[in-house]
């Protein structure tokens, strides 16, 4: 004798699903004889919530549109640009590869650099100041002059 193809967990799964149909089709149908009822409009209050009421006039507020600024406001001219330039010593430099490290006099981090961000030829132990930029494998030191 053959055994039933459908096991307990099917008709349950099945028992289910017919439950939740027969609750989604009385959900529409209490929502066509009107027990729920949605606003034709949806308005936005001067908080930014939505209501069914349209906003009170009187606390309009008017925006001349040359007021609005799109991007980021240009900054005045000041009189003293600000010094990014850090101060250290020459740790290690070595001419003939072109490459060596400072060490920044207040963090105490060591930068690399390279011949080519040098405005003045460096030597170890020189004392110079300079700016960082960020390089493929971390800050560099640029611009590097010697006090």
């Amino acid at each position: 004798m053959a055994k039933s193809q459908q096991s307990y967990n099917k008709s349950e799964k099945e028992k289910k699903k017919q439950k939740k149909r027969e609750e989604k089709k009385k959900k529409k149908e209490e929502r066509k004889a009107g027990g729920e009822s949605t606003p034709e409009f949806v308005y936005v209050d001067e908080f930014g919530n939505l209501t069914d009421t349209p906003p009170d006039p009187s606390k309009k507020v008017e925006v001349d549109p040359e007021d609005i600024e799109i991007g980021v406001p240009k900054k005045e001219e000041s009189e003293e640009e600000p010094d990014f330039r850090n101060e250290g010593k020459v740790s290690f430099f070595d001419h003939s590869k072109g490459f060596g490290f400072i060490i920044d006099n207040k963090t105490g981090e060591k930068y690399f650099v390279h011949v080519t961000g040098l405005l003045d030829e460096i030597t170890e132990n020189d004392l110079v100041s300079f700016e960082l930029e960020r390089g493929p494998r971390g800050m560099n030191a640029v611009r590097v002059s010697k006090i």
